[in-house]
């Protein structure tokens, strides 16, 4: 783990505290006084003219400072002067304070690229931390001891925010073969029947090809007939997201990856009755297969209780 430190004015510090410290790669964070005028100040001394801050103790391997911009960016209107949701004041300013050069560099970048999708200018800061003061531990992870509590940010964006994962799409790149990255990062669809897996009826597990993480058993899997591998369910409901997809003029529900956000697929409501009435219609490159014989080795035994004997 290679730890850095880095630190986001947002509004008001409570909801900034309990959207970042559920994020994957955040070690710790503190609420706190930043670029005050006089050492020390109080909640109430805003002549000090303070910005509510948040300080983000983070993996910069799992979760790098350009990964973290785009989630603060994510929950701030960044044309707004001195004010977000309902807090107004300048204590309630947006900025980035940093403690190296080349933070500064990464975050300049990323509001440079920001301003792209905004026609107003952008006001948020973008400087060297010159303070921080941690606030009164009546701040300190405010929402967690008040569950009801104000907060400017929706409890689904702060679960959302939770199941964010950094990818490194060049990394990507030189990983996965160049169909996979099509499939998985571009909402590509490989041919059908000339795919991998769908005439594969081995026993084992299929997994994400970009994360690992276990999606289906080969015992939910059927032949439909429609050219790509088809399964009546996944291993848990939790590992896939589902969302409408309008394209090529259709109305259809696709089936992302929880894990890595990678496209995997659609789900239908035409498989067999006799099963579950679905039908995930999945592509082959989107999925590692593990035969069952591999699946200790490759650290996925335990779900070796799910595939029963005689099993596919």
């Amino acid at each position: 783990m290679r730890k850095k430190t880095i630190y986001l004015a947002g509004g008001c510090f409570w909801g900034m505290q309990s959207y970042f410290e559920g994020v994957h790669g955040v070690v710790e964070t503190t609420v706190g006084y930043a670029n005050s005028k006089y050492p020390n100040p109080r909640y109430e001394d805003t002549d000090s003219d303070y910005a509510e801050t948040l300080e983000i103790v983070y993996d910069n391997e799992t979760a790098p400072l350009c990964f973290l911009l785009e989630l603060y960016f994510a929950v701030i209107d960044p044309t707004l002067q001195n004010r977000q949701g309902g807090d107004v004041g300048r204590q309630y300013r947006t900025g980035i304070y940093y403690l190296s050069s080349d933070d500064g560099t990464i975050a300049q970048q990323a509001l440079l690229q920001l301003q792209e999708r905004f026609d107003k200018p952008i006001v948020v800061e973008c400087m060297p931390l010159e303070n921080f003061y941690p606030a009164e531990e009546y701040h300190q992870d405010y929402l967690r001891k008040h569950p009801g509590g104000y907060c400017h940010i929706s409890r689904a964006i702060i679960n959302k925010a939770k199941e964010a994962r950094y990818i490194d799409r060049d990394e990507l790149k030189k990983r996965l073969s160049p169909l996979a990255y099509h499939v998985t990062q571009e909402n590509g669809t490989e041919p059908p029947f000339a795919n991998a897996y769908n005439k594969c009826f081995d026993k084992g597990i299929y997994v994400d090809v970009v994360s690992g993480e276990p999606l289906f058993l080969s015992s939910d899997k059927f032949e439909s007939g429609c050219g790509w591998p088809s399964f009546s369910r996944p291993l848990e409901e939790k590992v896939l997201v589902e969302k409408q997809d309008s394209s090529h003029g259709m109305i259809r529900t696709e089936v992302r990856s929880r894990s890595s956000d990678s496209h995997l697929g659609h789900v239908f409501d035409d498989g067999p009755l006799e099963l579950t009435g679905l039908r995930y219609c999945i592509n082959s490159a989107a999925l590692q297969f593990i035969p069952f014989e591999k699946m200790e080795e490759k650290g996925y035994g335990k779900w070796i209780p799910l595939l029963k004997e005689g099993d596919q």
